[in-house]
């Protein structure tokens, strides 16, 4: 009897190790980017919204010196090139284009945010907390992290829109984006203490048709 109880706490301690994880990152849906639309344009004139942007086209046969970036080094990290300047002028000047009014610009202190952020709208605050996250530890992440969806969060006023220039692995951390190409730009609707909503994405290269 009890060698029978004993086979039996060992069958059932197998099945549990065997059985399928239906929480594993593996099985759940894969995130859907959603292009935007002229009514995108229309919603963001008014205001209330948070526009994530990816840094321009970068040069990645230099990657980031890792672990020896200097933030006051450029020549130690990953170069935005001079045609990822060029594109992200040409996304800023859509966005004014498009009437889009914009308040604070927040960028990464990484150097292709912060000339990806002066190209696109003359002026930047940086922020630490937009640090690249893929150069970190996850004990560093979180504090990012947790700073990225606060951004995301918080309601802007009807008006003007908040803009964040920052880095695809940061979101790719939040919401399990990972927004291409470089110079995209990605819409949000701040919910306050509900978080945030995904509105769409747009590519540098939709401006023309959206503003038409």
């Amino acid at each position: 009897m009890k060698n029978r109880w004993l086979k039996y706490l060992l069958a059932l301690a197998l099945t549990m190790t065997l059985a399928p994880n239906h929480s594993t990152a593996a099985d759940e849906q894969p995130f859907t980017p959603k292009a935007a639309t002229p009514e995108t344009i229309s919603q963001l004139r008014e205001g209330g919204f948070v526009l994530y942007m990816r840094h321009g086209p970068t040069d990645t046969s230099k990657p980031d010196r890792v672990p020896r970036v200097d933030l006051n080094d450029c020549s130690t990290q990953r170069p935005l090139t001079e045609e990822g300047r060029k594109i992200a002028a040409r996304v800023g000047a859509a966005i004014r284009q498009a009437q889009i009014p914009v308040g604070e610009v927040l960028a990464s202190p990484m150097c292709r945010t912060r000339q990806t952020a002066e190209a696109a709208f003359g002026a930047c605050e940086v922020s630490e907390y937009l640090m690249y996250t893929s150069n970190l530890t996850k004990t560093e992440k979180v504090p990012r992290i947790k700073n990225t969806r606060r951004l995301l969060s918080t309601p802007v006023p009807a008006g003007t829109n908040r803009v964040i220039v920052a880095h695809a692995p940061n979101l790719m951390d939040v919401i399990g984006y990972f927004p291409k190409p470089e110079a995209i730009v990605v819409v949000f609707k701040p919910l306050g203490d509900k978080g945030f909503e995904y509105i769409a994405s747009i590519n540098p290269d939709q401006w023309a048709e959206l503003i038409k």
